[in-house]
């Protein structure tokens, strides 16, 4: 005795909820490489802050050091942090958006199962209608 075929417009529904993941989990794994940045570049906002005037500061270019005025690496991470700032709260908002739409259909998914039909996707889902 086999088990029944999963029919196809419910694998359909399967694949898209599995790429709806995938998106999801990429963008909270760069959402989190950016907090990590956040929090990185405050740190170094800190300890630059802390540094006086006339001290001698380098900035990293690659694997050499660079001689910078204090200021300019100042207003360069403010300005990196601001970026990553707006960046995440992009990458909130897509993730919302797409935790929304995994509920949405998950819930298309179960109805879809509840109905049993093995044949052909409910009426209200049918593109051939």
């Amino acid at each position: 005795m086999s088990s029944p075929q999963m029919p196809p417009w419910l694998q359909e529904q399967i694949m898209k909820l599995q790429q709806s993941q995938q998106s999801l989990q990429s963008v909270m794994t760069q959402k989190q490489h950016l907090e990590m940045e956040k929090a990185e570049t405050a740190k170094a906002l800190d300890e630059l802050k802390k540094i006086a005037d006339g001290d001698a500061v380098f900035k990293q270019a690659g694997t050499v050091l660079i001689k910078a005025k204090k200021q300019e690496l100042i207003d360069e991470l403010e300005e990196r942090a601001e970026m990553a700032k707006t960046r995440v709260t992009v990458l909130d908002k897509q993730e919302a958006r797409l935790k929304e739409s995994l509920k949405e259909q998950e819930t298309k998914i179960t109805e879809m199962m509840k109905g049993g039909s093995t044949s052909a996707p409910p009426a209200e889902d049918n593109p051939r209608k």
